[in-house]
This record gives C-alpha cells, sequence and structure tokens, in this order.
C-alpha cells in the first residue's frame, strides 16, 4: 500500500473485496440508483486497493468513489464474510484527503466545518434557553445538529420528551460530534474535535441522544479515534423503551396507516430495531405497518455519508424509492428517527403528498398523553 500507506491495515479487507465475485451489489442503495461499475462495492473498495497500491493515480476522479457511499451496511449484511466496506472507505476517504485527491464536496464541507459547529451552538443555545434546561443538569440532551439546524420543531419535542422521561431539568449539549469532519475525510480534525466534546460531555453523568448518527459517533467513532466518553450513552428512544408504563396512545384525527422506516444507523449501525417499534406502537395503539424492506435488509434514505452534498440527485432518487415503496406498501405516513433521514424523505414526500414524521415527535406527544398519576 505504498501510494496510500494508511490503508494498510486495511489490506485484508480490501483484497476480500477486489477478488470477490460481486455478490453484494444489489445491495447497495447508490449503485442501484446509477448503476455504474466504479460505484458498486466491489468499484469502490477495487478503486481504493488501486490507488493504494499505485496502480492508478490518486486524482480526484479514482478517489470520488469512496464518498459515493451513504454508510448504510447494508453490503455488509450480505457478505459471507462481513466485510466493513463502510469503515474502510471512511479510511480511504482520510487517504485521499491527505493526498490532495478529495472531491470539491468534501473540501467545501471541511472548509465550512466551523461555521457549521457555530452555527449548530447558537441554535442548541437557543433551544436550551427553555426554562426545562438546565446547564448544570446531570443528564445532558445531544439533539444532533441535523435537528437543530434543520428540524427545529423535532429539537423541541426532544426537549420535551427528555424532560418528561428523566422527571428533571436537561442540559443540552452546545457542540456538533464532529462526524462531518469524518465523512468528509479528516479522521485527524474528527479526532481532535472528539477529544475536546468528549471532555464537554464527561461533565455529566448521562447523554441522552436523539440523533441515530450521533449516538453511533458517541458509541463506535470515537473509540474508534481512541476517545472515550465518560458518561453513560443512552438513546432517547432507549430510555423511552425502558418508560413504556409513561407513554400513552396518540389521538389521531385521521385513521392512516403509520409505517415505520429503519434508519441505518439505528439499526445496522447499532443493533437498534426492537426499542422504536415497540415505543411507536405504544405511541400509536396499535403495531405499526412495516416496509417490505426492513430490519437488517432495511433499505437506506440515501441521507447518510455525505451523499446529499457528493451525489445529491442519486441521494434525492434513493430517497424517492423509499416513499415509492411506501407507497406500494399501502401509502399513509411515514416515521423514522434520524435527522438526515427525516430531512430527505420530507423534502421528497411534500411533493408526493406524503407526511413524514421523526420518531422524537410521537414520544413527545405520548407522554403528554399520559394521565396523571
Amino acid at each position: 500500500m505504498r501510494a496510500l500507506p494508511l490503508l494498510e491495515p486495511r489490506r485484508a479487507a480490501l483484497e476480500k473485496c477486489v477478488f470477490c465475485p460481486k455478490l453484494c451489489r444489489s445491495a447497495c442503495p447508490v449503485s442501484n440508483a446509477e448503476p455504474r461499475e466504479t460505484i458498486t462495492p466491489w468499484g469502490k473498495m477495487s478503486a481504493a486497493w488501486m490507488a493504494a497500491h499505485g496502480d492508478t493515480p490518486a486524482g480526484i476522479s479514482h478517489a470520488a468513489p469512496a464518498w459515493a457511499c451513504t454508510g448504510c451496511f447494508a453490503c455488509r449484511e450480505v457478505c459471507d464474510h462481513r466485510n466493513p466496506v463502510a469503515d474502510v472507505l471512511l479510511d480511504a476517504r482520510s487517504a485521499f484527503v491527505r493526498s490532495g485527491a478529495a472531491p470539491a464536496a468534501a473540501t467545501r464541507t471541511l472548509g465550512a466545518f466551523a461555521r457549521h459547529d457555530a452555527e449548530t451552538r447558537a441554535a442548541a443555545r437557543e433551544l436550551a434557553s427553555d426554562s426545562r434546561c438546565d446547564a448544570l443538569a446531570a443528564d445532558a440532551l445531544l439533539v444532533g445538529c441535523g435537528y437543530l439546524r434543520k428540524a427545529p420543531e423535532e429539537a423541541r419535542d426532544a426537549v420535551d420528551a427528555a424532560t418528561r422521561l428523566s422527571g428533571k431539568p436537561v442540559a443540552v449539549v452546545d457542540a456538533c460530534c464532529g462526524l462531518p469532519l469524518l465523512l468528509a475525510g479528516d479522521a485527524e480534525a474528527f479526532a481532535r474535535h472528539a477529544r475536546a466534546t468528549a471532555a464537554e460531555l464527561s461533565r455529566h453523568s448521562r447523554i441522552i441522544v436523539v440523533d441515530a448518527g450521533c449516538a453511533l459517533a458517541l458509541r463506535r467513532r470515537y473509540p474508534g479515534a481512541g476517545v472515550g466518553v465518560d458518561a453513560r450513552i443512552e438513546l432517547l428512544v432507549e430510555a423511552a423503551e425502558r418508560m413504556l408504563p409513561l407513554l400513552s396512545a396518540v389521538p389521531r384525527e385521521k385513521d392512516e396507516p403509520v409505517r415505520w422506516h429503519d434508519p441505518c444507523q439505528l439499526g445496522r449501525g447499532l443493533g437498534i430495531y426492537e426499542a422504536p417499534r415497540a415505543v411507536l406502537a405504544r405511541a400509536l395503539g396499535r403495531t405499526p405497518e412495516e416496509l417490505d424492506d426492513r430490519r437488517d435488509l432495511a433499505v437506506c434514505s440515501g441521507a447518510g455519508g455525505l451523499l446529499p452534498s457528493t451525489m445529491p440527485d442519486v441521494s434525492s432518487d434513493i430517497a424517492g424509492a423509499r416513499l415509492a415503496a411506501h407507497a406500494r406498501a399501502g401509502g399513509g405516513r411515514v416515521v423514522t428517527a434520524c435527522a438526515s433521514s427525516l430531512i430527505a424523505l420530507r423534502k421528497r414526500g411534500r411533493a408526493a403528498g406524503v407526511p413524514v414524521d421523526d420518531l422524537v415527535t410521537w414520544i413527545a406527544a405520548s407522554l403528554r398523553h399520559h394521565p396523571p398519576g
């Protein structure tokens, strides 16, 4: 791996893909939306392998396939070797950034991160002005920059739900977890940001996390960068499942199908499938509808891995395919539990007349309708 030595630890994983008969190709939402051999899992891993060996120049055109990935882990699920393609491609992105071959969208993301973090902090401070928030509280709420900046109503629902579940004030974390840095390809900057964020988080005893991507960052990406958080990390949906008796059915004006969408980071990323279904069933008063492709075989919304920035049309087409599958299954309302999926599906859903909710809204409404005592 003389050309990209950063990938030497990933040699075995790369070679498994390079010499494979491409049995996972149908699992990739990106190459399904844009059928090009170079952006199948095999193509992406092969491009990284060849660039690392110096068989091709490590130019932008050869680097770009590494960013044609949502990080949905679907190819891993159908691989006999459970090859960690998404994780390897994150390392490939960092190697290409170091070599100066990052695509323009990744470079823009890295250049804009300081502003992104500042805007996230400002939005978090505004949210923290809620009287139920206390900066010194033992429990801290990490809402996630996607909700804070693009889904403010859901961010307010998160405060409502978290304070009701904990029975006391919460502190609002006023920082991005740093995941955009890792997705864009600067692993060193991500590690520095993670260390600073972990120091802030460690002042609390419990971190309640709303966004599945942020939770995956804290539970997997931080330790992978050698960073630990001295606090218990709990997803809001996990806290809600532990306290199911506090949840009651939400009165609804319209009786319509309500269909659950498994977010990739929550499901295949963190292995959490039952908690959101149990919580949504409690809020609905019945079992929610399902997509044909669900649980570990669920199909991505197209919103992860920086794809909306690097391949916006493909990202939008993947979201459209999910909504088409929803329509074939009977239509109605879609509920997810990830800011990126919420934003992507809601954007496409508006044109198609498909309402899309986040589970945090159902949790907050369900807690509000719980009878006193």
